[in-house]
């Protein structure tokens, strides 16, 4: 057998991810749910034990979302989806989600990936498509060490889910290992 190397792929265990903002994690009974940058599925996972009626993720990591399905094959009352995308090719990178909308969509640690690699108008229409596909609740975690990058992130996400009429509801600093989180919601 070739030898695999299995990497770290993310800060924390897929609980204290949530930290700041375990809110989403208490509405998930019955809601839906999108993972943006799942990576393993290990949060969606966490809203299936709370409840999720259907949990969807997406990331540009093939394994990850091997793991993923692999994991949700065994939850017989969750519907799920996980697909590999590459979010850097905009809006067109959400076709294998169809017209599916979500309770609540999550995007932890990954926003900062994206904007290193994509025009920012690009960024921008593709945080307003997942805007439009969430019905209530948007939750964000930032990762840099540096305050004002999250704060500038935080501001674009004012602006672009702002225009399909979300407010910030929650901002959280409480997590000194993992960054800010925020949440979003649509009025």
């Amino acid at each position: 057998m070739k030898d695999h190397k299995i990497q770290r792929r993310v800060a924390g265990y897929h609980d204290i991810r949530m930290d700041g903002m375990t809110d989403l994690v208490m509405r998930a009974r019955g809601a839906s749910v999108m993972d943006i940058g799942c990576n393993r599925g290990l949060v969606g996972f966490e809203f299936a034990n709370n409840g999720a009626s259907l949990v969807h993720g997406c990331d540009n990591y093939e394994p990850g979302i091997m793991t993923a399905r692999e994991v949700f094959a065994d939850l017989r009352a969750v519907e799920s989806k996980f697909e590999v995308v590459d979010l850097s090719q905009g809006r067109d990178a959400l076709a294998p989600f169809g017209d599916q909308t979500y309770y609540i969509t999550v995007m932890l640690a990954t926003y900062h990936k994206l904007k290193r690699i994509m025009p920012a108008d690009t960024l921008s229409d593709l945080m307003s498509a997942f805007a439009k596909r969430t019905n209530r609740y948007f939750g964000w975690r930032g990762t840099s060490h540096d305050h004002a990058e999250n704060e500038t992130e935080m501001t674009n996400l004012d602006r672009d889910l702002g225009k399909m009429n979300f407010k910030r509801i929650q901002t959280s600093y409480i997590s000194d290992s993992l960054g800010v989180a925020a949440i979003w919601r649509r009025q």
